[in-house]
């Protein structure tokens, strides 16, 4: 069984609240590897709802990470099946992973060489490696194991509950909504989060890159990557 509807672990008991007290919960689209803004609010926030009734929406963090490499960020993306019926919605809880293009073996590649000389890449690869190895079939699922197994490496512990409907844009109520404003192009100004600069293997050639995705702090600064957040 990939993952249940709802999963939750305990909630972590140094959390400050980044809104009012009373909207200390937010909602987020699900995430690839996100980027480090992505797991700030999974640390901060007292519960952290990952949208699964949305409409799947391309080239965003949903299957897509960006990382650091020599020649500046590299877009990671994974390939989905197309609906059956064509100009139908997909639901994000029903996109399936497609294995087209061997990305699983080129996915691995580019980290291996993007943070193959990091201080923490060979400390975390073996854990990092059989998300690369096995096969999922619901993209939902994969990210969410993906983010319990890096929640675990960056010793937290959110509370993190899967959506059991949609909630349109707008009528979140207590929630704050970070869908529409954590996505690679374009994203939305947040007041809560501003990047912290930390040790990036070329920022001497390319300058320091902010907001990548979570592997890119964790390979560079490891147990310190907390910190950040």
């Amino acid at each position: 069984m990939e993952t249940s509807e709802t999963t939750k672990s305990s909630a972590p008991s140094f959390s400050p609240l980044l809104g009012p007290e009373n909207e200390s919960s937010c909602i987020l689209s699900t995430a690839y590897f996100g980027p480090v803004q992505w797991y700030q609010k999974l640390n901060r926030y007292r519960t952290c709802h990952i949208e699964r009734y949305d409409s799947f929406i391309k080239q965003t963090y949903r299957n897509r990470c960006i990382i650091a490499t020599a020649n500046g960020p590299q877009a990671l993306t994974i390939p989905v099946e197309r609906p059956e019926k064509k100009g139908g919605k997909l639901l994000e809880r029903d996109v399936r992973i497609s294995d087209h293009g061997n990305w699983r073996h080129l996915h691995w590649n580019a980290l291996a060489s993007a943070y193959g000389e990091s201080p923490f890449y060979e400390f975390y690869a073996d854990d990092l490696r059989p998300f690369f190895e096995r096969k999922w079939t619901y993209l939902y699922d994969f990210n969410w194991e993906i983010t319990l197994k890096i929640c675990e490496l960056l010793d937290i512990e959110p509370n993190m509950r899967s959506t059991e409907e949609y909630i349109p844009e707008g009528e979140t109520q207590h929630l704050d909504d970070y869908r529409s404003v954590i996505r690679p192009k374009h994203p939305l100004h947040d007041d809560f989060f501003t990047p912290k600069e930390y040790y990036q293997v070329f920022a001497l050639k390319t300058g320091f890159r902010a907001n990548l995705s979570i592997l890119d702090l964790l390979f560079n600064e490891g147990n310190e990557a907390v910190m950040f957040l």
